[in-house]
């Protein structure tokens, strides 16, 4: 009843933006060998577009984007651009299927921060867009800072450059990551209301940790293809990572973004182990203990179930995004069944008695060491126990 109120588009589609707005985390660097890596597992993942880069950075950047267009790859690529005739050049030069082109949109950003009058603005992105479309690029209207422009003011923007311009997209850019799920939502529908052909993207961050949700709000009203990166990486706290976002479409929503969620964790650590940044254990669906016990209720609960009834204590599987299936750890908060298990996995016996003892005695050595407690420290409670 609640998901029949929504408006999904009739098609999703994932840009992944880990090679541009990801890789503008500070001390992130992917090598040009890496990148072609990372777009062929993105490309065989399913994701439907790629921003390959920023070919105005570098000459380096250039060549890199040209090596990704040779691949000649199904998923479309396309690279960030200002709002600029040369860049417009530069990026078919690369050979890339669509830009991405940027300009201020809110007029206080434009007054503070570019120091341009918002007419000045509006010029620079026809005359940009309108460049791109020239050379024969799908153009994707990236209005910096939407979410903080006046709505009037800003679907008024879009109309002129529309006109007067070009645009096959516009792009509801959250730059600092303070949208809400309502706010997203309602701004989406009054661009829809205002141009009901015009497809809308989501390009939204984690200030507040919502852009998930701000971007699953966004696409209830209607948006068509939302930018991601992988785990989440990009400036200050990060872009909307594509793992919980196409998983919760699926499993939450019944919404297919055509992306194999069973390559989630592979892709997740391939990019771990491209630029040497991990991601926090438990992060949600990538994290590498997400799956992982220690207290001693749930393990119960678990033990109970598994066989008969696992998805009593997941909403999902673990082998849907690729995870190895529940494991724990033993510390201060187990109980008498992670113990047995745990012997079990160690290939030890105890009876109930010694469990018991067992059990007393791992909660005060992990008071002893402020963690959990490793094979060899078990082993030799067990010992302890069993031969004392």
């Amino acid at each position: 009843a609640v998901i029949s109120q929504y408006q999904f588009a009739p098609k999703i589609e994932i840009l992944d933006t880990t090679l541009r707005d990801g890789e503008q985390q500070p001390s992130l660097f992917i090598s040009p060998k890496d990148r072609i890596r990372l777009v062929k597992q993105l490309d065989a993942i399913g994701i439907q577009r790629i921003e390959a880069g920023n070919p105005s950075i570098s000459k380096q950047d250039a060549d890199s984007v040209k090596a990704i267009t040779d691949l000649g790859l199904k998923a479309k690529i396309y690279v960030f651009c200002r709002a600029m005739p040369a860049d417009a050049k530069l990026a078919k030069d690369c050979g890339v299927d669509g830009v991405l082109m940027e300009i201020p949109s809110s007029e206080h950003l434009l007054k503070y921060g570019k120091r341009w009058s918002v007419e000045k603005a509006i010029q620079a992105a026809i005359e940009g867009t309108r460049a791109a479309k020239e050379q024969g690029l799908l153009v994707s209207f990236f209005p910096a800072d939407s979410s903080r422009a006046e709505i009037p003011y800003l679907l008024d923007m879009i109309d002129r450059v529309k006109t007067e311009g070009y645009m096959d997209s516009v792009v509801l850019v959250d730059t600092f990551g303070c949208y809400t799920p309502m706010a997203a939502a309602y701004t989406v529908r009054r661009i829809k209301e205002r141009f009901p052909t015009l497809p809308v993207e989501a390009h939204f961050h984690e200030d507040y940790d919502m852009g998930v949700a701000n971007t699953i709000a966004a696409f209830t009203a209607g948006a068509d293809v939302a930018h991601t990166t992988i785990n989440g990486v990009g400036e200050r706290s990060g872009s909307v990572p594509y793992e919980p976002l196409v998983l919760a479409l699926k499993v939450l929503y019944g919404v297919d973004t055509g992306v194999k969620l069973d390559k989630i964790v592979e892709t997740s650590k391939m990019l771990r182990q491209m630029t040497g940044q991990d991601v926090h254990p438990h992060k949600a669906v990538v994290g590498d203990r997400i799956f992982t016990y220690e207290t001693g209720l749930p393990w119960s609960l678990w033990k109970n179930c598994r066989d008969e009834n696992p998805t009593a204590m997941f909403s999902y599987m673990w082998e849907v995004t690729g995870h190895k299936g529940p494991a724990i750890v033993i510390g201060k908060k187990s109980g008498k069944d992670n113990i047995k298990d745990y012997l079990g996995k160690l290939g030890l016996s105890a009876d109930n008695e010694q469990v018991t003892r067992i059990l007393d005695l791992v909660k005060e050595k992990a008071y002893e060491v402020n963690r959990v407690l490793n094979d060899d420290e078990f082993r030799a409670i067990h010992k302890k126990v069993t031969k004392g």
